[in-house]
């Protein structure tokens, strides 16, 4: 059996400022765009999806549920995407430069990984790994 992601959810209570973020700072193609949704993703590669889609806009959650999800994406610990980059410096120097909320500047890890971070604007972790 062959298997590949196709899209991944990442909350977005706005999603116009989300939208811009991942287009205007991180560079990403915007596939599709309505009222309660946006599909963006990285240029060149058509079978890798972001859907953004605010939590409320699901008619099965109910009113609770609805707050405490609000309640994780203030904390900024409900969404949380890993992306890859070859020149990890150069990558964060221009996100950083665009105005993105940095959370960890480039730091080698414990565990062997070099990365860094940056919250959108929903409160979603986007973590940079150099590979």
């Amino acid at each position: 059996m062959t298997l590949s992601i196709q899209a991944s959810y990442l909350p977005a209570d706005d999603l116009g400022a989300s939208v811009s973020f991942y287009r205007d700072i991180l560079g990403f193609e915007v596939r599709d765009e309505g009222p309660l949704h946006a599909t963006v993703g990285p240029p060149g590669q058509p079978g890798t999806s972001l859907l953004l889609r605010p939590p409320a806009a699901d008619p099965e959650l109910t009113d609770e549920e609805r707050a405490t999800i609000a309640e994780l994406m203030a904390k900024g610990v409900h969404g949380i995407i890993v992306l890859s980059t070859p020149d990890l410096i150069g990558t964060f120097d221009r996100i950083q430069a665009k105005g993105a909320d940095v959370v960890q500047e480039p730091m080698k890890q414990s565990w062997g990984a070099f990365d860094c971070s940056f919250r959108d604007p929903a409160g979603n972790l986007v973590r940079f790994e150099e590979r």
